[in-house]
């Protein structure tokens, strides 16, 4: 089948997006090509002319996903937002709800420790870029201080809404978002010698 000129990389971007909410909300390994295809609206064949497998395909989502995360990240900083605003809205009960349009990382952190070397790579590549942004933009430290502190703060984070989503939408999940901030917001603000 021949794309017209565009079509290819449209289509090709429609199937990462697809398979990007879907990874999110069922996990990769109960996502399989077929169902995928189907949600995206084509056929299996179709599949093989944009990824060389379902492990490349992974690959494509984490990249892309984690440089959004990363962008939008990057743009309320910019916008002047402090750590505070952007912690909150990480672990709130909207994040928690909408795993398929949530953070990669919080969705499939377990899952991608048991994907091939090449797949942890491109998901620890994306990961420094945000560790990165975080550190740069925390209030106290050396820059190995704050390097550190930020990978601290992103595993609670990640950690704190993998946890939310475990316990459900009732009290107990929003009391767990609730103290997750509150620490987040300790740590931020601690001593780059307590960290």
């Amino acid at each position: 089948m021949r794309y017209q000129k565009g079509r290819r990389e449209e289509t090709r971007q429609h199937i990462i997006d697809v398979a990007a909410r879907r990874f999110r909300e069922d996990g990769v390994a109960a996502a399989g090509i077929a169902g995928l295809m189907a949600d995206a609206g084509l056929t299996n064949g179709a599949f093989y002319t944009h990824f060389e497998s379902k492990e490349d395909l992974v690959r494509q989502v984490l990249h892309e996903t984690l440089e959004r995360r990363r962008s939008r990240l990057e743009g309320a900083i910019g916008e002047g937002q402090p750590p505070e605003i952007w912690l909150r809205r990480y672990l709130s009960p909207q994040h928690r709800d909408a795993p398929g349009a949530g953070c990669v990382a919080s969705a499939l952190t377990a899952e991608i420790a048991r994907h091939p070397q090449e797949t942890r790579e491109v998901f620890c590549g994306g990961y420094e870029k945000l560790v990165g942004l975080i550190a740069a933009n925390l209030p106290t430290g050396t820059s190995a201080e704050r390097r550190a502190k930020a990978s601290a703060l992103y595993g609670l984070m990640i950690g704190t809404l993998q946890l939310a989503r475990a316990a459900g939408t009732g009290p107990e999940s929003d009391e767990i978002l609730d103290n997750g901030v509150k620490a987040g917001l300790a740590f931020i603000s601690s001593a780059p010698e307590l960290c």
